[in-house]
């Protein structure tokens, strides 16, 4: 027979593991949105340096960014509008 203290301390760990997940997923999209940052500034460096002819860098930009968005939604809106989990706290009455 198990006691309330260890199965506190059972949803505690989980706790920390969803926390330390969540933790991960937000500071791998910092990391990314600096890379994004820092190497889209590089290429428009070299086409305003260059020959500013069609602005090329707008491609990489958007490319990238499409990918960077949806890295942001999943490290900081985990239950997205399809989720089961909200439909299970609608229907639970939370």
């Amino acid at each position: 027979m198990t006691n309330n203290s260890t199965i506190e301390t059972n949803q505690n760990d989980q706790k920390d593991v969803s926390l330390w997940y969540t933790a991960k997923k937000r500071a791998g999209f910092k990391w990314s949105l600096l890379c994004y940052l820092v190497i889209n500034l590089f290429f428009t460096a070299l086409w305003f340096f260059g020959d500013q002819g069609n602005f090329w860098p707008i491609w990489c930009m958007l490319g990238w960014g499409i990918g960077l968005a949806f890295q942001y939604f999943k490290a900081y809106h985990k239950t997205g509008i399809f989720s089961a989990e909200k439909e299970y706290e609608k229907l639970h009455g939370r």
